[in-house]
């Protein structure tokens, strides 16, 4: 849009060169040639008057047809070398110049600002084609976004709606699996404890009674991890104290797995959390039957408790089993996650239920590959977090989470 005032600028400043160095050169080239009249020369500054008018306009004729007059004047006039109008001759010749020039001039001036406006509306064409493509342009692409958000926002809704239903039923089905898995195993046991039965079918019912209990917890981890994913755990948190639930934890474990020796030593001191008991109990359940289930029978499970940074405290529980294998290190939370433990971990020792080592798998205390999701969600459900430490001398894998610190003068501990 700059570009108009500039080549006017340029053209007037060629008229006026033109216009003056035009006359000067017909000249320098009459002079010399001086045999013929001076009317006849005077045609030619008409003609070189006309050129400049048509080609650069009005003022650069005009400019142009008073240095043609004295030109003529000065070196064709008698008296020659004077600037006079002795007659009518050389008044003529002044009419004739400024008039020629301003009628030529005059139209090239007209036909050189048409012109420029057309150049002028031309830039302004292309500008505006420019801004026009450019909003084209932009008009499509909102358009291709709108719909690619369109898309993204119905595949969310789909994915939703797809997720609610599979929430509800997990939910609705380990509701309905709750009551009968119950009566089977009543039913099991009760059978079971009868004197009258043939021989090895006690044992039978037995094996009936603990698969239904496996199936039980399986339920129970469907539950947890539907109610985890909907926020919909009920949580009573309160003032715990760490010695009283790691002892109970403890003990539970002693019960179901005499043979484990679990290394604890309460911490120094009052130590407190913010926790749900039974929620709690449930973390340390989880970790310490998963560490039961990989490590060798000879070998110690170490539970630790203890004030750290942040106002949080950080539990540790640490096996001597054949560790967590590197390819899922960063995914043994993710939910049925189950992967083989590293080979020469894996022929150190046997299972929970005598298996070789060479079938020991990642998954957790049920086997369901629900414990350890469930762990994490419940942690952070309560305001901590949990992680995969750094594996221990001589082999195994630590579990390290942290809960919020609590002051026991402030809130009341009151384990069930």
């Amino acid at each position: 849009m700059r570009r108009v005032p500039r080549t006017a600028e340029r053209v007037t400043a060629l008229g006026v060169a033109l216009a003056v160095a035009g006359p000067g050169a017909l000249t320098a080239i009459l002079v010399p040639l001086s045999a013929g009249q001076s009317r006849d020369y005077v045609f030619l500054y008409l003609a070189l008057v006309a050129a400049l008018g048509v080609t650069l306009g009005l003022w650069p004729a005009l400019l142009a047809a008073g240095v043609s007059f004295l030109c003529v004047d000065y070196f064709f006039v008698q008296p020659l070398h004077t600037l006079s109008i002795a007659n009518q001759t050389d008044l003529v010749n002044l009419v004739v110049f400024f008039g020629v020039a301003g009628l030529v001039g005059g139209l090239g001036s007209r036909r050189r600002s048409a012109q420029m406006q057309a150049e002028a509306l031309t830039l302004q064409m292309r500008a505006l084609n420019d801004e026009l493509e450019r909003r084209n342009r932009e008009v499509a692409e909102s358009a291709a976004l709108s719909v690619r958000l369109a898309q993204s926002q119905q595949q969310v809704r789909l994915l939703e709606e797809t997720d609610r239903i599979r929430r509800d039923f997990l939910a609705n089905v380990s509701h309905e699996l709750r009551t009968p898995l119950g009566s089977v195993l009543t039913g099991t046991t009760a059978l079971a404890g009868r004197g009258d039965l043939p021989a090895g079918a006690g044992d039978e019912l037995l094996a009936i009674a603990a698969e239904t209990r496996r199936l039980a917890r399986l339920v129970g981890d469907m539950l947890d991890m539907t109610r985890i994913d909907g926020d919909a755990l009920d949580l009573q948190l309160d003032g715990v104290d760490v010695a009283s639930a790691v002892e109970s934890a403890v003990d539970r474990m002693h019960r179901t797995h005499p043979q484990r020796t679990v290394e604890w030593r309460p911490p120094e001191g009052d130590v407190t959390v913010v926790a749900d008991w039974d929620r709690l109990g449930q973390v340390l359940d989880n970790l310490l039957g998963n560490a039961d289930r990989f490590a060798p029978r000879d070998t110690p499970i170490t539970l630790r408790a203890a004030p750290g940074s942040r106002a949080m405290v950080v539990f540790h529980v640490i096996d001597h089993g054949p560790g967590i294998a590197d390819e899922i290190r960063d995914r043994v939370f993710e939910r049925f996650i189950r992967g083989p433990r590293p080979a020469e971990g894996a022929a150190s020792g046997e299972g929970r239920d005598g298996q070789a080592g060479d079938d020991v798998v990642a998954a957790t205390a049920s086997g369901t590959g629900l414990g350890l999701a469930i762990v994490k969600g419940l942690v952070e459900a309560q305001g901590g977090r949990v992680w995969l430490d750094e594996p221990p001398e001589g082999g195994g894998a630590s579990f390290a989470f942290t809960l919020p610190a609590a002051d026991r003068s402030d809130i009341p501990v009151d384990p069930p």
